[in-house]
Parts: C-alpha cells; sequence; structure tokens
C-alpha cells in the first residue's frame, strides 16, 4: 500500500483507455494533453513575469500613410 500506482494500476487504465478510445484515438488524445500542458505552462510562465517597470513604455510602430496622389492598387 505504499504507492498509488503500482505497474499493474497503469497496465489495467491503459487497457481501459485502449478499449475506450482505440488504437487511433490515443496518440491524437496524447498530443492535444502535451499541448494543452504546454500552453498551461507557457501561460503561467507570463503570469509570474515582473510586469514592465513603471517607467518603461511600449514603442508603437505607425504605418505610413498612403500618398494621396497615388491611385490604389488593385
Amino acid at each position: 500500500m505504499g504507492e498509488l500506482f503500482q505497474p499493474t494500476h497503469l497496465l489495467v487504465i491503459g487497457v481501459i483507455l485502449l478499449v475506450l478510445f482505440g488504437g487511433k484515438k490515443l496518440p491524437e488524445l496524447g498530443k492535444g494533453l502535451g499541448e494543452g500542458l504546454r500552453g498551461f505552462k507557457e501561460g503561467m510562465k507570463g503570469v509570474t513575469e515582473d510586469p514592465a517597470k513603471p517607467g518603461e513604455t511600449a514603442h508603437v510602430v505607425t504605418p505610413k500613410a498612403e500618398d494621396a496622389t497615388k491611385p490604389p492598387v488593385a
């Protein structure tokens, strides 16, 4: 009773997943789970980073105005 998941428990869970989802769906489920965890970690990393210092401002790039004498390109 020392461990929560013993190898036999993991084997039974794997067989149940294989029966429920089939062999073709399991890689897709694993990929989706991995992408979700990666996105969650990246999101948490953004929360824990220090916000911009009060004296710093963002650099804003403004596009050039179109020359009014040129006809629009279609």
